[in-house]
Formats: C-alpha cells, sequence, structure tokens
C-alpha cells in the first residue's frame, strides 16, 4: 500500500497576515487582534494579527479587484514567482475565517464558490483585494516549530462591509478578539516580529498612501537580515545576533 508522504512542517509556508486599523486619523487609532490557544504549535498564547497560511486553492478564487499596482511591484521583489493573487486571497480568507469581518464588494459568485468560502459568499460578497496595502514582510527564523514566509497587509477599518465590531461569525482559531488602543497595545503578550511590526504601522497611520519601500527580516540557516524592499535593488544590513 503506497503510503502519503509526511508533511515537513518545518518547511517554509507562504503565508498572509491583515492589520486592520481601526480610527486611524483620531488621536487614539486602534488595531484589530486576538489571543491564539495555549495549545496552538506556533505562537501559542500570543496575540496576533488575523492571518494564516496560503492554500493551494487560494491561487483559483477570483478577486473582485486586485492588489494595487504599487504593493503588487515589492511583492515580486525577493521571490521566486508571482503569488500576488494567492497572497492577496488568502488574506482576505484568513480574515474572514478568524474575525468573521469582510473585505470585499456586493456581488454574486460566477459559479459554485469553493467549500471553504461559501459562507463568505452567502453574505452576497465577492473578495475584493484593493484596499489590502503591502507594508512588511518575514520569515520566521530556523528552529521554530512551524516557519512562514509572512506578508503583512494593512487596511483601514473603513474599507470593510458591515459590522466591524461583530465577530460571531469568527471561527474559534483567535479568541478574546478586540480592537487594542495603538498606545496600549504592548501591554499585551505579543510576538518580537509583531511589536516590529507596530512600530511600523504606528509611523504610518496616518499615511493612507501605499509605503513607497518594504521592510523584510530575511531569516536563513546561514543569515539574518533586514532588507527594504524597493528599487532596482534593496538595501540589506546585516543584524546582530
Amino acid at each position: 500500500m503506497t503510503q502519503t508522504p509526511a508533511i515537513d512542517k518545518s518547511a517554509i509556508r507562504q503565508a498572509a497576515t491583515v492589520i486592520v486599523l481601526r480610527d486611524r486619523f483620531s488621536a487614539a487609532p486602534r488595531v484589530l487582534m486576538g489571543q491564539r490557544g495555549a495549545q496552538a504549535a506556533f505562537m501559542p498564547n500570543k496575540f496576533v494579527f488575523p492571518g494564516g497560511a496560503v492554500d493551494a486553492a487560494d491561487a483559483d478564487v477570483p478577486l473582485a479587484a486586485p492588489i494595487n499596482a504599487d504593493c503588487a511591484a515589492h511583492l515580486l521583489r525577493k521571490s521566486d514567482e508571482d503569488r500576488i493573487h494567492a497572497l492577496g486571497v488568502a488574506a482576505i480568507r484568513e480574515l474572514w475565517e478568524e474575525t468573521g469581518l469582510i473585505l470585499g464588494r456586493a456581488g454574486a459568485w460566477s459559479g459554485a464558490p469553493p467549500s471553504d468560502w461559501q459562507s463568505f459568499a452567502a453574505t452576497g460578497h465577492l473578495p475584493d483585494a484593493s484596499a489590502l496595502q503591502f507594508v512588511f514582510r518575514a520569515i520566521t527564523p530556523p528552529g521554530r516549530p512551524r516557519r512562514f514566509d509572512a506578508r503583512f497587509f494593512l487596511i483601514d477599518a473603513d474599507a470593510l462591509q458591515g459590522d466591524i465590531d461583530d465577530f460571531s461569525a469568527a471561527s474559534d482559531e483567535l479568541s478574546h478578539l478586540q480592537w487594542i488602543a495603538l498606545s496600549d497595545v504592548r501591554k499585551f503578550d505579543l510576538p518580537f516580529i509583531t511589536e516590529v511590526v507596530l512600530a511600523e504601522i504606528a509611523g504610518r497611520a496616518k499615511d493612507p498612501s501605499p509605503p513607497a519601500s518594504v521592510p523584510m527580516f530575511l531569516n536563513t540557516e546561514e543569515q539574518s537580515l533586514f532588507l527594504r524592499l524597493a528599487g532596482a535593488s534593496p538595501l540589506e544590513t546585516a543584524l546582530k545576533p
């Protein structure tokens, strides 16, 4: 009998994370976060943004509108293939699954939606990636139980459909979903990379334009680098161990 090959859970998986910013032009902008379970293999008990791994089927899910051209250009940097569409789809799917919030536009699907999109489609919306801004990228360091090449996307809460305080359609993957003031968020138990991303977001909170360059943490067995994804070639700076 042929055995199914074991999945290498330490292999780097593509992932998309969504940072939803609310009241960004007020004196107290807030960000949406939730807590991972105590038994989670990756970052247990930590407060994180909604997000997760790209599924193979994400490349075939239609979008009402794609990621904007400026962000798409940055997504192609330091990439061995074009994953722009799949990353946009994964970001919207993970946001829906983990929070029950809709990033989409009203419309009917042209065919039957995939099984993991049926509940989203039932709301009367198509996934719309045009509001996603690519603002950070990080590869999990070696030696962790899970490794991801994660792209972080920022959206304004105004881009969401429906009641942004209604998390009733969320799965149980994240608990204690809440809008946290940027000034208070470091009081929570955060992963290191989340703290770094939050510093970037705090600096961009009142700037709605796509970033001219995108920070990236590149971690390999040989070295750790901080990159700026922009222009003809990134600026690379070795990080201290």
